[in-house]
């Protein structure tokens, strides 16, 4: 936009262009622009409610009039200024040149305030309440109306989380038109009623007053209570617990998925009261999903582990003890079993960058050991291939897929991936593309999950395992995906679950290299990407590094100030080898880092391991599966107790600072430094600062790298009564990092079996009755609902409620499994 600086001065319009005044400004501006727009570009606020500039124009509060004249002559009443588009020669006059524009928005506001309550003292929008704002400055200073107000019974529970006043609702749609138009959940909120009756709410509050309302299955509904310009919209969890200017606010990063969104932590008194979306138009826009916003509790539950303990000798429990002891004890247990059958080192995806390269040089050169791991799902030599190939060194600089190219892409495929569930704001950049730019989305899975419907999308459907045929088919069955994936821009998403499919990764390469389209990897967790590049695999040194070769070791003991020949050179264990060599007797300690035992793919074989190894050490923030076998525990921080940075699945450096200090707690950096000490090893990661200066002078160089190439077994056939597994997490789950928000787990999407009609029939299974879903190790009895499944395939959430596919069945995707009719079926 251009503006003139005086009137002798003649603007240039370029092509696509208008030229308008504005206020007596002449000013230059894209055709289509909303006058609202354009208008805040000259730093011209005009006051409104329902418009937001990630939502579509509505022009229902009215409050944002302005004078407009066209062709010299004016229009014949005020204009909604977020409706209407500028024009060449257009003169518009605002609230500050216009008393006719002044006027109206003082009329609009006064109609506004007729039944608003007023009660901005308990409101918990009061103090940050736009309607109180631009009352303030732009109503009257008075009220002509004396009569009753309207009332209605109050609070409605749209959900467990959200909470409804109608009586302060001025119908500015921002939360009905969020829920409609960018998280896709049609029947969460609507309009009701109409005229001077009309308000907000759901379909079943419009039959049932007062009724507790069903549970909504929104995953973006705390987005609702941000936007909504006055105290309508209030979340359970926060109600009435703090005011505004009573909070302190920190920006910092959600941790939990890899999508690295930014977010502003309100807290008082030592204590996060609430987190809210933070503006980032490269990341998550100005949006959050309800497991970022609202779980945070799980720092302040009751097993916080906030001082380092030991395990007694002689009553063999944990017993608290002073940091200089429990780092004396853990460095004489693990100088000792490196000096025996050695140490294994597991980290889990909580970890920063900065966390996870302390580990990796912990693991190098305190026990001096490859036997190092970050992975929780089942993994292959197939998926180091293709993460060192394809995703290894990719950032937005170096032509890595973007949030913006994921919006901008033609097509879009996603493999063994599903963005609501594991990538929430991934999610809702491909409902964007779709809806805005027409990206043409398919999904390779196995029913029309509500992702697949929200993204307008097209389902590639095939059986657990068969991805990989799926894939090597397309161009033989499916030429128009192959063809939209060859268009510039166009992107493959694959998920975490990949892993589980032997072939899989090949079949994406190959996709890849025959179309042209770029490759992202988009994990779960929020710390595994950043745990990749530091090197927190049994055959990679940090910056993607080969174990095994020694020019790149050599690089990495100059770096470190170590003597030639200093690091292992023997390619480590993975996680599962390292905790079966030490079930098995075959290591003498295992570190722990933030592992939970029961995500793993044998949980068995997990605590075995614990249980048998002869020394352990946790360093943890809650009472575990692990710290019950612990012989020494380590207290450490959790993100807001920290600062550091996580590396989003695009490559891209999140960085955050401590909110809370002086709480006693450490980062993983730190207390590994220290414990590196007492072993008379340094590794320079006292600070996250220090740990960074100390990655980023490594370097990132990874390894020259092919493409995998694996030939995909064909999947097992399931015998009678048998079916084979589908299963993935679900964003609202059993995750430790839930904990203690019980109006978060109350809006988790209902705990269901799903089956075909066709397959239900022939296992002789009742829809909607109970089924029971076992292997040899156990079974998990739920209610079944159909689906458009393929046959022979049973659908199971991974780890919601009771149903444990992992620890309960030992079992994942792909695994053949016995399916029953259940009791009462």
């Amino acid at each position: 936009m251009t503006i003139a600086p005086d009137k002798s001065t003649e603007l240039v319009v370029p092509e696509g262009h208008v030229k308008l005044v504005i206020d007596g400004l002449e000013v230059v501006a894209p055709k289509g622009e909303l006058l609202i727009r354009t208008a805040e570009r000259l730093g011209i606020v005009v006051p409104r409610f329902c418009d937001h500039p990630l939502l579509d124009p509505a022009g229902a509060c009215r409050q944002c009039l302005v004078e407009v004249e066209m062709g010299g002559r004016p229009m014949p009443k005020p204009q909604a200024s977020c409706t209407m588009t500028v024009a060449d020669g257009m003169v518009v006059k605002t609230q500050l040149s216009s008393p006719v524009a002044d006027k109206a928005q003082q009329g609009v506001m006064e109609l506004l305030l007729i039944n608003h309550p007023l009660d901005c003292p308990i409101c918990d929008k009061g103090g940050e309440c736009p309607l109180q704002n631009q009352a303030m400055k732009h109503g009257r200073a008075d009220s002509r109306f004396h009569e009753h107000k309207r009332t209605f019974p109050k609070p409605i529970a749209v959900s467990a989380q959200v909470l409804l006043d109608r009586e302060r609702c001025v119908l500015c749609q921002r939360c009905t038109r969020f829920s409609k138009e960018i998280a896709g959940d049609h029947h969460f909120l609507d309009l009701l009623e109409r005229g001077a009756q009309q308000q907000i709410g759901t379909a079943e509050t419009a039959r049932i007053e007062g009724a507790e309302a069903d549970r909504n299955q929104s995953y973006f509904s705390g987005n609702t209570i941000q936007i909504c310009p006055v105290g309508a919209l209030t979340s359970a969890a926060y109600r009435f617990r703090a005011r505004p200017f009573d909070l302190v606010s920190t920006p910092g990063v959600c941790e939990h998925c890899s999508s690295g969104c930014a977010e502003r932590t309100d807290w008082r008194r030592g204590k996060v009261q609430r987190k809210l979306a933070a503006d980032d138009p490269e990341v998550n826009e100005e949006w959050l999903c309800d497991k970022g916003r609202f779980a945070f509790r799980h720092v302040t539950s009751t097993d916080r582990i906030t001082r380092p303990l030991i395990r007694d000798e002689a009553t063999g429990e944990l017993r608290d003890a002073s940091w200089t002891e429990a780092l004396r004890h853990a460095a004489e247990g693990l100088a000792k079993a490196r000096d025996g059958k050695g140490v294994g080192v597991l980290a889990g995806g909580r970890l920063t960058v900065e966390d996870a390269y302390a580990y990796s040089k912990f693991a190098r050169i305190a026990v001096r050991t490859n036997d190092v791991d970050f992975r929780a799902r089942p993994h292959s030599d197939e998926e180091t291939a293709f993460l060192t190939a394809e995703v290894l060194g990719r950032t937005p600089e170096t032509g890595g897929v973007t949030f913006r190219g994921i919006e901008q892409a033609p097509a879009a495929l996603l493999v063994a991936f599903e963005p609501e569930e594991e990538a929430p704001i991934v999610f809702l950049r491909l409902r964007k593309a779709a809806r805005r730019n027409r990206t043409r989305v398919y999904h390779v899975g196995q029913f029309t999950t509500p992702a697949v419907e929200k993204t307008f999308g097209t389902l590639l459907a095939c059986v657990p395992g068969g991805e990989p045929a799926a894939l090597n088919a397309l161009p033989e069955h499916a030429s128009d995906v192959v063809e939209d994936l060859a268009k510039p821009g166009s992107v493959i998403l694959v998920g975490e679950r990949a892993a589980e499919v032997p072939g899989l990764f090949s079949a994406v390469s190959a996709l890849a290299a025959r179309t042209g389209a770029r490759v992202a990897w988009i994990p779960r967790r929020a710390g595994e990407r950043g745990a990749l590049e530091a090197g927190l695999l049994p055959t990679l040194l940090p910056g993607g590094r080969l174990v095994t070769d020694a020019d790149a070791r050599a690089h990495v003991e100059r770096t470190w100030g170590l003597a030639e020949g200093a690091l292992p050179a023997t390619p480590g264990r993975d996680s599962t080898g390292i905790l079966t060599t030490a079930a098995s007797g075959g290591l003498d300690a295992l570190v722990v880092g933030g592992v939970d035992p029961y995500d793993l793919p044998d949980p068995g074989l997990a605590l075995r391991a614990l249980e048998l190894a002869g020394f352990v050490v946790s360093l943890e923030q809650r009472h575990s599966a692990v710290t019950e076998h612990a012989d020494v525990v380590l207290p450490v921080a959790p993100a807001v107790e920290k600062a550091g940075s996580f590396l989003n699945w695009e490559g891209r450096r999140r960085t955050f600072g401590t909110t809370l200090e002086g709480t006693g707690t450490l980062p993983d950096s730190r207390v590994l430094d220290t414990l590196a000490v007492e072993m008379d090893a340094d590794l320079f990661t006292q600070t996250p600062a220090a740990a960074w200066a100390d990655f980023e002078r490594l370097g990132s160089a990874p390894a020259a790298a092919t493409a995998p190439s694996v030939v995909a077994p064909l999947p097992t056939p399931p015998r009678a009564g048998q079916a084979v597994l589908a299963t993935w997490r679900r964003l609202l789950d059993n995750g430790t990092l839930q904990a203690d928000e019980p109006h978060l787990a109350a809006t988790a999407r209902a705990l269901v079996a799903k089956l075909s009609v066709a397959t239900a029939e022939h296992l002789g299974v009742e829809l909607g009755g109970d089924i029971v879903v076992s292997t040899d190790r156990g079974g998990v009895t739920l209610p079944v609902e159909a689906a458009d499944l393929p046959d022979g395939v049973v659908w199971l959430p991974a780890n919601s409620g009771e149903v444990t596919v992992r620890r309960t069945l030992v079992a994942g995707h792909g695994s053949v499994v016995a399916v029953s009719r259940g009791g009462n079926a």
